[in-house]
């Protein structure tokens, strides 16, 4: 069956079909994904639906903190792992491993993105909830394209970016259209949208508010049709990290400061990973390791404690972080003319880094702000609303305390 005749009999299983409410044991919950909505558009005015769940529910105070380094891919993987980049293993949107040899991994590349070797140093949540007995359902979220562990979600499909939002969700809405004991107990929903347009135009442009409007429509696409169909879920919304606006006139590049035959780039960007040639890594270490303008440079292993990265086999030896707004880049491969719009990656202590994290249903606690709310503790947080037991990881449960009743409600 092709994607688009899977998409169309969603839509349509989502337009036709009704089914009574679930009981409170039962009761769905619903991962809502919104890649790259910093936590302050919150404030923009222009999202409704969610400024209302947020201010019904529990959301993070002053934004949820993301993992480092702040990318898709890695953040999204830790937000249903629980665990750090460095201890899941994704440890960036682009990387290599020893143990690959080869291969490397790009989010353009179907082929690896789709292989579980990437994947299985850790367990996420859909795994998780099937190894128990409950059924779950992705829809398109970064990492669950592969079968992880040997396991595959109940419901899936290969990510597609040019489904539109609305749409997505109709294919969500399919599968609760189910039968009662085929519907997912645990269902995740991806939208890129806002990644896009940041990455495009920059976080203050038209286009971002125009795409907070979209991604709040798809929310109240989502509510209506939950509601038509007497499904009463526990929604946890979140996003992987902020974003911040770039220029060409704010670019770092390293082989400004020494010979690039010297050292072997992996990734460019707000954070830039190499490895020196054989033989030349005091010239390297000499020329990068420290503070310069706009940029610092460490030793894998030598990282503040405070970002948690730098052990897992696949960093490369020297990590670079620049400073927020800033870009960093190699001549044979930079051009400063097309350094533009918004980026990521940045110190996850940084304000414009911060993410989007709403809890809302039964089984939350109303008007709730959570002070201390890591992308690390979401995984417990969803453990808990399902009544799993959940791999320990990095997170911590009693961050999400405040926001759920010790007693779900019927």
């Amino acid at each position: 069956m092709t994607f688009r005749s899977l998409a169309v009999l969603f839509i349509w299983l989502a337009a036709t079909l009704a089914a009574p409410a679930v009981r409170a044991q039962e009761r769905p919950v619903i991962l809502i994904g919104l890649d790259g909505f910093r936590a302050d558009y919150l404030d923009r005015g222009v999202t409704p639906t969610l400024s209302r769940l947020a201010a019904e529910g529990a959301r993070a105070e002053g934004g949820m903190k993301p993992s480092f380094p702040s990318v898709t891919f890695p953040n999204f993987y830790t937000l249903a792992t629980g665990l750090h980049p460095d201890h899941h293993g994704l440890v960036y949107n682009m990387m290599q491993d020893s143990g690959l040899p080869g291969r490397t991994f790009t989010l353009g590349n179907r082929v690896e993105v789709m292989d579980r070797a990437w994947y299985d140093d850790a367990e996420p949540i859909w795994v998780t909830a099937e190894k128990a007995g409950l059924r779950t359902a992705t829809l398109f979220w970064p990492g669950s394209e592969a079968p992880i562990g040997g396991v595959r979600p109940t419901y899936w499909l290969p990510f597609e970016q040019s489904v539109p939002s609305a749409a997505r969700v109709n294919m969500l809405l399919g599968w609760f259209a189910l039968p009662m004991n085929e519907r997912p107990r645990l269902a995740t929903i991806y939208f890129d949208i806002l990644d896009t347009a940041g990455h495009r135009f920059g976080p203050d442009s038209p286009e971002v508010t125009a795409a907070l409007a979209e991604a709040d429509a798809a929310v109240t696409l989502l509510l209506e049709g939950l509601k038509s169909r007497g499904v009463e879920a526990n929604l946890v919304i979140v996003a992987d990290h902020g974003m911040a606006a770039i220029s060409g006139e704010r670019v770092i590049m390293l082989d400004d400061q020494l010979d690039p035959s010297a050292f072997t780039v992996t990734a460019l960007g707000p954070v830039a990973t190499l490895d020196p040639a054989p033989g030349r890594e005091a010239e390297v270490e000499h020329a990068l390791l420290g503070s310069a303008p706009h940029r610092q440079c460490w030793r894998k292993g030598e990282l503040p404690a405070r970002l948690a990265y730098g052990t897992h086999r696949r960093i490369p030896a020297i990590v670079c972080l620049a400073e927020t707004g800033w870009y960093i880049g190699v001549r044979a491969r930079t051009d400063p003319g097309r350094i533009r719009g918004g980026a990521h990656g940045y110190d996850n202590a940084e304000p414009q880094m911060r993410a989007l994290f709403i809890a809302h249903g039964r089984d939350i606690i109303p008007a709730v702000e959570l002070p201390d709310m890591d992308s690390v503790d979401v995984q417990p947080l969803l453990a808990r609303l399902l009544g799993l037991d959940a791999p320990t990881g990095d997170g911590r449960a009693e961050d999400t305390d405040l926001a759920v009743r010790a007693d779900p409600e019927g």
